[in-house]
């Protein structure tokens, strides 16, 4: 619940799934938070606790905020070591490399094949470890009998799957466990803060000028914040 007045939480983020994970389990968990979009370069000395990246804050918020374990599990139990293991696996692995497989199918003006047939190939190769999991449990939770935040980070990279260029259609048990985490309410908000999640809009879209204008507008903002990082790094050898 995006709360301006007294929130315990100021969250910095835009549209990714990296964000979304945070929002979702801010929304289920019912903490206030106050969403400043863009904005990474805001001081952090004024605030008690200052955490980055996905998977931290996910470890701090169910570790702060949900001392009942409605969305992990106890440490010294097997769950826990599960949880903590498939979550970094998201992290480190479908993450990432879906991430590169976007960028160079709808960022990059070239296309480039080799950079294209390995991420493609090894996010496809990620999913099947999570398909294999998936069809082996009768419940469809990632870890244990009980959604969790390791649900939440995966299904929150799945959305984007398509837009990878990843056949959802090819992970049978990985499209009905999204399909399923998608009834959530606190699913849906958290998809679509700080804006409407553009990419699971255009899922039903055939490939027309929605698509290519959301693809360009994209591409140049990945391209733009490359040039000013690139500025930034110059600017700081020169200091």
């Amino acid at each position: 619940m995006s709360s301006p007045v007294n929130p315990s939480i100021i969250f910095y983020t835009t549209q990714t799934p990296n964000g979304n994970k945070a929002l979702i389990l801010l929304e289920e968990l019912s903490i206030p938070y106050h969403v400043h979009k863009h904005d990474f370069s805001a001081p952090t000395r004024n605030y008690e606790i200052y955490i980055w990246e996905s998977g931290s804050v996910l470890k701090y918020l169910v570790e702060r905020y949900d001392p009942e374990y409605r969305l992990w599990y106890p440490y010294g139990i097997r769950e826990n070591y599960k949880l903590f293991s498939g979550l970094f696996f998201q992290i480190g692995g479908i993450g990432p490399f879906q991430g590169h497989a976007t960028h160079f199918l709808r960022h990059v003006p070239e296309r480039i094949p080799y950079a294209l047939d390995r991420y493609h190939k090894e996010s496809r190769r990620l999913y099947s470890v999570l398909e294999t999991q998936l069809a082996q449990k009768r419940q469809g939770y990632i870890v244990g009998d009980k959604f969790t935040i390791v649900d939440f980070a995966f299904w929150s990279i799945a959305a984007t799957a398509t837009w990878a260029g990843v056949d959802s259609s090819e992970f049978p048990a990985v499209q009905k466990g999204y399909e399923r985490i998608l009834q959530w309410p606190s699913v849906i908000r958290g998809m679509n803060v700080p804006e409407p999640n553009g990419v699971i809009a255009l899922a039903g879209e055939p490939d027309g000028t929605k698509i290519r204008k959301f693809e360009e507008f994209h591409r140049q903002w990945v391209m733009d914040g490359m040039k000013e990082d690139a500025k930034a790094l110059d600017a700081a050898k020169e200091n």
